[in-house]
């Protein structure tokens, strides 16, 4: 005959409330217990420790790192027009020259028929500025002093609304100074520093190679970021006096193509546009590649962030390692803990301690230990982080959602480590336990 069922008693919200007074009170007393024991052990528990405090460290310094840096660059393309389509020559790729793959190389260099063709048919369209930009140390001086690391461009009189860049002092040259190559230039913020401190640049005259041009306009002043302020660094004179000054650019690089859509909505229309007029000129099918590279910000910061992702990567693999030999660590230490206290577990279990009861003490103690080690690399990699924010252009941004991470990650590895300890314990015979010496 089957027993009857009987119905469970519904337990009553005080009853639940008791009951969970009870519970935490059990947690208090296990964590008290923990501190107990990092405190009369400091060194052992630094050392167990380590391998958590260096893991969770190499995490939030990773992070702060990085977003701080993906911010600045975020930051920087958008100071120079957040929808700038450039058409150029070569694919972003930022290792050294000679490892440009052979495909790019065989490309045709951009023309200014190029840019006219876009400027007369991309009617999505509005700015158009053909480029050309020597990077190799122009030699500019005036009054005795020279400017280092001054990166020259020939552009013409569109470049101003086609980059976002524009003069803060003066003026730019005009269409008609562009068409006669006109022997004037615009500097940048900092060339007009070095070149003529504590005077005003206006009206003055630079050489440049060993040409003399008169400055008409000074730059407004972009600001360091990660470049350095390398815009601040710019001298820019008309297209016609660049190709006499430098003419191996005009042979060797060709031109960028800084475009500007009429409407901010309209920048895949006019990559579209942009990208089939030069195909047609360039004599390409349709199942062939682009002989060109398109540059965005968006799609700039987005391999900005690729790079970053893949260093985010392999630091979270080291970190990752990190914390399983702390893991470790912090299992063998409760292992140690366990056999030292084998007589007190043996008295608890004989005053009526569950095997619940033992294991949930040694495993708050592991995760006690394992959020102290947490918790001190979040401070030693945020400190790390934030100094080297502060003597390096590498900004430092603080993170949240890492740090609760890197607190999280610590408690789970104290967790997970700590359970086979913890089931040790349980399992232990009260009557043996208490005759153990």
């Amino acid at each position: 005959m089957t027993p009857p069922i009987v119905p469970r008693k519904r337990r009553t919200p005080r009853e639940m409330l008791d009951a969970l007074r009870v519970a935490l009170s059990k947690r208090r007393e296990n964590v008290a217990s923990a501190f107990q024991a990092i405190r009369q052990q400091k060194l052992r528990s630094f050392l167990t420790c380590l391998g958590i405090i260096i893991g969770v460290s190499t995490v939030i310094l990773m992070v702060a790192l990085i977003e701080g840096f993906n911010s600045s660059i975020v930051a920087d393309f958008q100071r120079f027009g957040s929808t700038l389509v450039q058409f150029q020559r070569f694919d972003d790729n930022f290792g050294p020259p000679e490892l440009t793959p052979e495909e790019e190389r065989l490309r045709p260099l951009l023309t200014l028929e190029d840019a006219d063709a876009i400027r007369r048919a991309a009617w999505s369209v509005q700015w158009v500025s053909p480029e050309r930009w020597y990077y190799d140390g122009a030699e500019v001086r005036a009054r005795g002093e020279r400017a280092n690391g001054v990166v020259v461009g020939g552009v013409t009189w569109e470049y101003p609304e086609a980059n976002s860049h524009f003069v803060g002092e003066g003026r730019f040259f005009t269409e008609g100074e562009e068409r006669h190559s006109a022997q004037v230039a615009v500097i940048g913020r900092g060339v007009a520093e070095a070149l003529f401190p504590n005077l005003d640049a206006l009206g003055r005259d630079v050489s440049i190679e060993g040409r003399p041009f008169t400055v008409v306009g000074v730059f407004e002043q972009k600001g360091g970021g990660l470049d350095g302020g390398s815009a601040d660094q710019q001298l820019v004179i008309p297209m016609g006096i660049f190709d006499r000054v430098f003419p191996e650019v005009r042979l060797r690089q060709g031109l960028v193509i800084a475009t500007i859509p009429r409407k901010p909505e309209w920048v895949t229309l006019a990559i579209e546009q942009g990208t089939q007029i030069l195909r047609d000129r360039h004599g390409l099918r349709f199942d062939d590649k682009d002989d060109f590279s398109i540059r965005t910000p968006d799609r700039y910061i987005r391999t900005f962030r690729q790079l970053t992702g893949g260093v985010s990567a392999a630091m979270i693999v080291i970190a990752g390692i990190s914390l399983v030999i702390g893991g470790v660590g912090v299992m063998n230490i409760m292992l140690i803990n366990v056999t030292q206290r084998t007589r007190e577990i043996g008295l608890r279990k004989s005053l009526g301690a569950r095997q619940s009861d033992i294991r949930m003490q040694f495993r708050v103690e592991a995760m006690t230990l394992a959020a102290t080690g947490g918790l001190a690399g979040v401070v030693i990699g945020l400190g790390i982080a934030f100094l080297v924010g502060a003597v390096s252009p590498i900004p430092a941004a603080f993170s949240p959602k890492a740090i609760a991470a890197g607190l999280g990650v610590s408690v789970a590895v104290g967790y997970f480590f700590g359970t086979y300890p913890a089931y040790r314990a349980a399992r232990l015979n009260p009557i043996d336990a208490l005759h153990y010496e």
